[in-house]
């Protein structure tokens, strides 16, 4: 019994290693995030037409009004 108890103390918890990947993962997603900011500022910023500023109404409004 003793060595069943010590096999179940020396693996990892299921749930941290989890949580380290989730962890992980959310740390991809803000990167990717950042360097899509910075890529949209630089397209932005390049445009001839500069930066509109639209809100949802303007995008939900139909093109005829």
């Amino acid at each position: 019994m003793a060595k069943a108890l010590l096999g179940y103390v020396a693996t990892p918890n299921v749930h941290q290693a989890r949580e380290a990947q989730l962890r992980r993962r959310i740390a991809e997603l803000e990167a990717e995030v950042i360097r899509l900011k910075h890529e949209n500022d630089e397209l932005a910023g390049s445009s001839d037409l500069g930066r509109v500023d639209l809100s949802t109404a303007d995008l939900l409004e139909p093109a005829g009004s």
